[in-house]
């Protein structure tokens, strides 16, 4: 069975950092590629970034100079570094990824930019 578990939410203040965690199991990480999402309330769900099994990285417009997506293949983990925060940013951040022919979630870490 393929798990995603998110971890690293919380609430920040704009301008700060944060770091998600996503640790997977079930399956060989290292040939997967691997993306974040968010959603908040109202919103349809967005695409933040993605990376290869290769890892060619890709973001969405609004966070590519903010946010750093990278995984360890050794530990079978995906991250994303979130840095200078905005309350846009705010939302339920989703690790994610086609195993066969299924989409993979996770249960989602929530992250609030607020003053």
């Amino acid at each position: 069975q393929v798990r995603l578990v998110e971890s690293g939410g919380g609430l920040v203040q704009p301008g700060g950092s944060l770091r998600l965690s996503c640790v997977t199991s079930g399956m060989n990480f290292k040939l997967y590629a691997m993306n974040w999402y968010r959603q908040t309330p109202g919103k349809e769900r967005e695409l933040v970034a993605s990376i290869t099994s290769d890892h060619k990285r890709n973001y969405v417009d609004s966070v590519k100079d903010r946010f750093t997506i990278s995984r360890d293949n050794v530990r079978t983990t995906l991250y994303l570094q979130m840095n200078d925060l905005t309350p846009a940013d705010t939302a339920v951040y989703y690790c994610n990824t086609k195993y066969r022919d299924y989409q993979v979630w996770g249960r989602g870490t929530q992250v609030t930019v607020s003053p």
